[in-house]
């Protein structure tokens, strides 16, 4: 569950332990091509949806074609600069099939995608979120409408909520989540592409009802504006903020993050507020010269995920639903 870059990541994860990945995204952008097709046409902000498509296309070399395709960008100076080619695709066949997901999944077929990429909701949402700091009077709360504009605030967030108020989810994320052996959270964008997920009332029935081992992945580094100076300890904090009744199984935290054992205590502690435990463990890709990125490497995530799996009993090491 997630959105955009962080959860283009988990899948590329996901799909290396798994026989079938299920993509539940936020649909909530507002930005750039995504948000021009949502405002012109009145559809589901195409983007994360794409993103989580050219995730687990096919491993082959007419799959990474697709990926391309997909996430192509055109050009020049007209009406069509800066719209992705997998937004079309994924609108058009939309409108020719009458169902986001209809479209969704005959692209999946069409990617050699061995599972769904399914929208958060059916309807298209909006983010706000309360931001402290833009004022002269910096504990003064200012209100900072749509996802563009929260994941860029030069402001503290405090707080998300969606609208519409408790949005329904779609019924096959439910159903996805209920049949999982695996059931994962970030890494990403916290406030627009993760707590999301926890502000929809049957979303976070289902997370508590599954059998499946629910594992929070955190992120590497704060993002500039929406997480700038939140410790790793206040992003576990926001999601019991969010989401009070919420339950996790496991917390993934990169060793390279750890400066000292007092913060690991400091983690801990907060994990245990969600019911966690915390595993860390070494997921960071380096540059091949011994330098850190801001990136989880797929092939180490894929190894923790395992590792979750098979320390269960309702899921082996492979093959299994994520």
């Amino acid at each position: 569950m997630g959105g955009g870059h962080g959860l283009f990541n988990t899948l590329r994860s996901a799909r290396s332990v798994s026989d079938h990945v299920s993509a539940i995204v936020t649909v909530a952008d507002d930005g750039g091509s995504s948000g021009r097709i949502r405002r012109e046409l009145g559809m589901l902000p195409p983007g994360d949806l794409r993103m989580a498509l050219a995730a687990l296309a096919r491993d082959n070399e007419r799959g990474h074609m697709w990926e391309t395709a997909l996430q192509h960008r055109f050009g020049g100076n007209g009406a069509l600069k800066g719209h992705a080619l997998g937004n079309f695709l994924i609108t058009g066949l939309a409108q020719v099939m009458g169902s986001e997901l209809a479209a969704l999944d005959e692209l999946s077929s069409l990617l050699g995608v061995k599972g769904r990429v399914i929208p958060m909701s059916p309807e298209p949402l909006d983010l706000e979120a309360e931001v402290i700091g833009l004022e002269q009077d910096p504990r003064e709360v200012v209100s900072v409408r749509g996802q563009v504009a929260v994941a860029s605030t030069l402001g503290e967030v405090r707080r998300v909520r969606l609208f519409p108020d408790h949005p329904p989810a779609s019924p096959e994320a439910v159903e996805a989540i209920m049949k999982a052996d695996l059931v994962t959270m970030g890494p990403g964008s916290w406030f627009s592409s993760v707590i999301p997920h926890v502000l929809v009332p049957d979303i976070v029935q289902a997370l508590n009802e599954t059998s499946a081992p629910k594992v929070l992945i955190l992120n590497l580094v704060p993002e500039p504006g929406e997480t700038e100076g939140l410790s790793l300890e206040h992003h576990i904090h926001m999601i019991r903020q969010h989401s009070p009744e919420l339950k996790i199984d496991d917390v993934i935290v990169d060793l390279s993050t750890m400066p000292s054992h007092s913060t690991r205590r400091h983690i801990d502690r907060a994990a245990s507020s969600l019911g966690a435990q915390v595993l860390y463990r070494d997921v960071r890709e380096d540059d091949n010269r011994g330098r850190w990125t801001d990136r989880h490497k797929p092939s180490k995530l894929a190894s923790v995920l395992q590792e979750v799996a098979a320390g269960t009993d309702n899921a082996p090491a492979h093959g299994k639903d994520v």
